[in-house]
């Protein structure tokens, strides 16, 4: 998934780093609103943990491997914009310090990972949630919600790739993009596994730290009011 330099051709990687730098920017702007002695650490924690988790490897088929993306997570427990600044923070560390991805396909990764895989699923989840929140209540539905959007990140991640590839000519679209789907389906179900499991156990022990679970706060707003009064 990890784009490296001289895969794209100018034209799009410079408009993957112009939408990528459009969306950080704003990333910048909103998450202010979230940020508090809370939250600072839990979006380290968070960090970290997409960071190293990224960086093992396990095997698909055919010789070849995935990773962890982290996306949805990140956004599941932090919020949509700080979870987008982790997943750009994690992005530029690794092309970097590790060579893992190019730094002139920063961009399209960026866009790729964060935006489509991101903040685009997040959106989705969101109003997935709602609508099933009325026959599951908002837990279940968030553990419902968790694994389906964890999944369709990786998947519509590696279209977004595909085309990218196909639009530099690098490669033809009608080998990349099946080539690609077919891995990252796979490679998804992992994904789904581990958010699910992430979120699950967070909700279980600590609510208050899963910015996705809206029910967490509202038991803790009714504890301070009745300890106000």
């Amino acid at each position: 998934m990890h784009i490296p330099d001289g895969f794209l051709d100018a034209k799009t990687w410079g408009t993957a780093w112009g939408a990528s730098a459009g969306f950080t920017g704003y990333a910048l702007y909103a998450a202010k609103k979230k940020l508090s002695e809370k939250t600072i650490p839990l979006i380290g924690i968070t960090a970290a943990f997409i960071f190293a988790a990224q960086m093992l490897n396990f095997p698909v088929a055919g010789g070849t491997s995935g990773h962890f993306l982290g996306a949805i997570l990140a956004m599941t427990l932090a919020g949509a914009w700080p979870g987008f600044l982790i997943m750009v923070v994690v992005l530029a560390v690794q092309c970097l310090f590790f060579a893992d991805g190019g730094l002139t396909a920063l961009g399209a990764n960026i866009f790729n990972m964060a935006v489509v895989g991101g903040i685009l699923c997040y959106f989705l989840m969101s109003v997935a949630k709602k609508v099933l929140s009325k026959r599951l209540g908002e837990r279940g539905a968030v553990l419902v919600a968790v694994p389906v959007f964890s999944w369709l990140s990786v998947f519509l991640a590696s279209i977004a790739c595909s085309f990218e590839l196909a639009i530099s000519g690098t490669i033809p679209l009608n080998v990349v993009l099946p080539a690609m789907v077919g891995v990252h389906s796979i490679i998804g179900i992992g994904e789904a596994l581990i958010a699910t499991i992430v979120v699950s156990v967070v909700i279980q022990t600590r609510p208050d730290l899963v910015d996705f679970y809206e029910g967490s706060r509202k038991i803790m707003e009714s504890s301070v009011g009745e300890v106000s009064s």
